[in-house]
This record gives C-alpha cells, sequence and structure tokens, in this order.
C-alpha cells in the first residue's frame, strides 16, 4: 500500500519479504479492495506489511505470517477468477483458512448453493461439519452461538431440497419455555410454535425467496415443528434438523433421533454452555455426546469462540465467559481442596 502502513518494516533486517503478481489487472483491483481495504485487513490480522503497485503486491514482515498472506491472496484470486464474490467477510475467512495450522484455504471453495445465495465455510471448523454433513447420516454440531452451526445445516438442507436429494425438510426445537405444553397459549398452531421456531425461518428466508418459502411450508415440503411433534412419526427421504438441542431431555434425545427412516439425513446442533432445563435434569445433547461418539454414520463437529463468525465483538463476548467459567471452576475446585477441616 502506499504509503507502507508499517515503514520500519523495510529498515528491518529480520524481515522477509515476498513479491505477488497477479495476471488480470482489473482481478487485481478488485482482490486488493477499494482503497486497498482487503490489503489492510491482510496488513492488521497477519501483522505484515503489503505495498502495492499496478497488479503487484509485496508482502513484508515475518516468513510464516507473509506465506499465510500468500496463500489467502492466491486463494482470494482463484475465487474471483471463478465469478464469486470476495469481500471483507471473505477475506477474513479465507485469512482464518490460511492462518490455522494444517487447514488448507480450498476449504473455504466449498460451496452451499441455495436460491439467494452461495455460502462457503468462514473457518475450519466450518469446512469439516459441512463435509461431515455431506459424508454422514447423523451429525451433531456443537458448540457456542454465532458459530454457523444451525445456519449452515439448514443450508445444506435448502440445497438437498432443490437438487432432489430428499422430499423435505424438517425443522425442529424443544419448546422449552413453554414446558412444551403449547395447547395452553392463544392462537392456532402456528401462531403457538412460531415464537419458539423464528431463528429457523429466518434461516430459511435467508436461502429462499418468501414466495417459495410460504409455498413449500404450505405443500408439507418444509416442515418447521415442536420437538413435541416428532413422537411417534418416521422421518424418510427428508432432511432433519433439530435446534437448540441442549435443551432436550435424555429421554426426549432418544425418542427423535430413532424417528431416522430412509434416505434421510439428520443434524443436531446445541450449545451445552446454555442448557435452560430444570436443575438437576441431564441434556440430552450431552448424554448423545458420550453415548454415539464411536458409532459409524455418526460425526460430532465441536465448534469454539474462534469459529464465531458474527461480530467481533461477539467473538470476545464468548472467549470472556469461556474465561470466568474455567476461573470459577478452578476457584470452586480450589475452595473444595482447600476448604475448613473437621474433626470426626
Amino acid at each position: 500500500m502506499t504509503p507502507p502502513t508499517k515503514p520500519n518494516r523495510l529498515q528491518d533486517s529480520a524481515a522477509d519479504n515476498r513479491k505477488l503478481t497477479f495476471e488480470n489487472n482489473t482481478l487485481a483491483m478488485q482482490l486488493f479492495g477499494s482503497h486497498h481495504s482487503h490489503l489492510a485487513i491482510i496488513e492488521k490480522i497477519l501483522d505484515i506489511t503489503a505495498q502495492a503497485i499496478g497488479n503487484e503486491v509485496t508482502l513484508i514482515g515475518e516468513c510464516d505470517n507473509i506465506n499465510a498472506a500468500a496463500k489467502a491472496m492466491n486463494g482470494l484470486y482463484a475465487r474471483l477468477e471463478k465469478g464469486l464474490l470476495v469481500d471483507r467477510h471473505e477475506v477474513e475467512a479465507v485469512l482464518r483458512m490460511a492462518s490455522h495450522s494444517g487447514s488448507d484455504v480450498s476449504d473455504a471453495d466449498i460451496e452451499v448453493k441455495t436460491r439467494k445465495r452461495t455460502i462457503s465455510p468462514r473457518t475450519p471448523t466450518q469446512a469439516t461439519y459441512l463435509r461431515a454433513i455431506d459424508e454422514n447420516e447423523l451429525v451433531f454440531g456443537i458448540g457456542p452461538a454465532g458459530t454457523g452451526k444451525t445456519y449452515l445445516a439448514v443450508a445444506k438442507a435448502v440445497e438437498r431440497l432443490l437438487r432432489g436429494d430428499v422430499e423435505r425438510i424438517i425443522l425442529s426445537r424443544p419448546a422449552v419455555e413453554a414446558g412444551e405444553q403449547l395447547g395452553f397459549l392463544p392462537g392456532d398452531m402456528r401462531e403457538k410454535v412460531d415464537p419458539y421456531l423464528r431463528p429457523l425461518y429466518d434461516a430459511l428466508y435467508d436461502m429462499m425467496p418468501g414466495d417459495q418459502v410460504a409455498k413449500r411450508l404450505e405443500s408439507g415440503e418444509i416442515e418447521v415443528a415442536p420437538l413435541a411433534f416428532m413422537r411417534g412419526r418416521t422421518l424418510a427421504n427428508a432432511f432433519v434438523i433439530l435446534d437448540e438441542a441442549q435443551n432436550t431431555t435424555a429421554v426426549q434425545m432418544k425418542m427423535f433421533l430413532t424417528r431416522l427412516g430412509e434416505n434421510a439425513r439428520m443434524v443436531v446442533t446445541g450449545d451445552l454452555s446454555q442448557v435452560d432445563l430444570p436443575r438437576g435434569t441431564r441434556s440430552g445433547l450431552r448424554d448423545a455426546s458420550e453415548i454415539l461418539n464411536n458409532i459409524p454414520g455418526v460425526a460430532f463437529t465441536r465448534f469454539s469462540h474462534e469459529d464465531v463468525v458474527r461480530h467481533r465483538l461477539v467473538t470476545q463476548i464468548v472467549r470472556a465467559y469461556d474465561d470466568e467459567e474455567m476461573r470459577r471452576r478452578a476457584s470452586a475446585r480450589y475452595e473444595k481442596g482447600n476448604g475448613p477441616k473437621t474433626d470426626e
């Protein structure tokens, strides 16, 4: 960039440098971003200097960081050559891939195609999750809010429905706040359950035009229902998602999982740090994660705060809560081991 944001690097004998040249000037400008905004993101995240002239860029900094930047930029340029979008979010996503040990930038090219958008993983864990859904009949996505567990599962469900791989999508959540006593709530059944299932509707409308969602809901191709309505059914030729699964009991989880029918896929998502069950009630998600961990055809993808892809503050908030929880547990263990001694 001109002028360089870190000019001291030019006099730093310990700094390495590498020049990249991109054949297509127009694509190179898109890669660098308006006013070199994408290069600024790369500089900030990888702590390097990026100096661009025409279709060339010189990367200056520590060797590992330069290699990560080069890998990311080549991956982004390949996306542009395919006619795919490169914006700030894509730059950050590919940088996460490039910076992660053992990950491949090409993972960002794993695509989920729906009517309204093409979705790519934004972290290595998301790429692992999408592959797991393709390769297994039952997948558990476990981790904090903002990691894309439900969003990506809905995207996969819509993609398979549009391709004709399944005949319907079934989306479910436990309505814990109502104790699942839905008959006592006012309104018809749709009005009773909508408040608990709104996040699933939001994801659907992000993947498909509104009139298509409404049409498929009306025809039964897409069904959104509380967990209590799954009892006694066999779910065949369907893509089934259970969201907020940390709020199922062990009995409910077993009931749901045994609904799996022929040519069906199930994805179960949840966050074990946000269980809203009555005190002393064991989460069905925790139960399943311990019981089913070694069964072929069942895959577990575990997300962390590093996979949060919402606003940057969400990542920091999740990390702060995780740190506080670890501190409290350590404090509780210390107090338990060093509490007052009593004579018997």
